[in-house]
């Protein structure tokens, strides 16, 4: 949700406003999103505690979506669908090149309301051992690719997340310098993991959310488990009394932007195989994919591009 005149009065880092009390159309029983919450980079400099000491000021039971390394369709767009079917904004960290490879994908997370940051250029591997010249063509590559797919340099927000969580001090404090807030995470889905089922994404999900209480979700937009655990996770999220906060950044932003017609991607290695036909069911959920998925390495974020 993008309130303007919310966004006008919110002179503070972390000011919050109610969501919209209508209900949500077609579905008077959805999740919903509980609240905006508006964050400036002078005040939240790096978020998330798998890697920082500050997250969100989040109350009990509070948490913010997040997805990496889109858009993919069809798979983004199913993720889209489940979102809107139930009234939740989300925030998410594009790629530069696939952002350049599907803006109308990008047009559309921004109009149906969710918030867009920002996740390098290439998404490379061991974000941490490049050179700095590197990291700064990476991180503004990325900025200038979803900037170029937005068509409008004020519907980005100025926030970023380190590919793989490859993190150093120098890479912080670059980020720093350029007004960038630093997301990482506070739940960790690794719904990259090979085999993963859409089951045991949402099990793993809610077991260390419980274990939490509250905080930043991570998950990608990019494979066809996640996108066929969303619905599942997104009911969970509801039977046991959690709610969702959409973040925002402070400033002005565009109500819309222009949409585009959609086009054949100008890279075509990328593209996946639809998602298989299942019935509703934890177990019955199954997916079908054609690209490489990155091997189980539970001591490290891998790069998942």
């Amino acid at each position: 949700m993008r309130c303007t005149v919310a966004l006008l009065v919110c002179t503070l880092a972390g000011v919050s406003v109610p969501a919209s009390a209508e209900t949500c159309p077609g579905n008077p029983d959805a999740l919903g999103t509980s609240r905006v919450l508006t964050i400036n980079s002078g005040e939240f400099i790096r978020l998330g505690t798998l890697q920082y000491r500050q997250t969100l000021p989040l109350k009990d039971h509070e948490v913010v979506l997040t997805f990496d390394d889109g858009p993919l369709p069809p798979y983004s767009d199913v993720i889209l669908d489940a979102l809107a079917s139930q009234c939740v904004k989300a925030t998410y960290f594009l790629v530069g090149q696939m952002a350049h490879a599907y803006p109308s994908v990008v047009r559309r997370i921004y109009n149906e309301g969710h918030t867009i940051g920002t996740h390098s250029q290439d998404h490379p591997r061991a974000f941490q051992r490049l050179s700095m010249q590197w990291v700064e063509r990476e991180v503004d590559g990325g900025i200038n690719s979803v900037t170029a797919a937005l068509g409008d340099a004020r519907a980005l927000s100025p926030f970023f997340r380190i590919p793989g969580f490859g993190r150093t001090n120098a890479i912080d404090k670059f980020l720093e310098g350029k007004q960038l807030v630093t997301w990482s995470a506070d739940v960790d889905t690794n719904d990259w993991w090979r085999g993963s089922t859409p089951g045991a994404i949402v099990r793993r999900a809610m077991r260390r959310l419980d274990a939490k209480g509250r905080g930043i979700i991570l998950m990608h937009d990019i494979h066809p488990a996640t996108a066929l655990a969303l619905p599942i996770l997104l009911k969970e999220l509801k039977v046991n009394g959690y709610n969702v906060v959409h973040v925002v950044a402070a400033g002005e932003q565009p109500k819309s932007v222009p949409e585009l017609m959609a086009s054949p991607a100008t890279d075509r290695s990328a593209s996946p195989t639809v998602l298989s036909n299942a019935p509703s069911g934890d177990h019955a959920l199954t997916a079908r994919p054609n690209h490489r998925i990155k091997k189980h390495n539970a001591s490290k974020h891998p790069a998942h591009s």
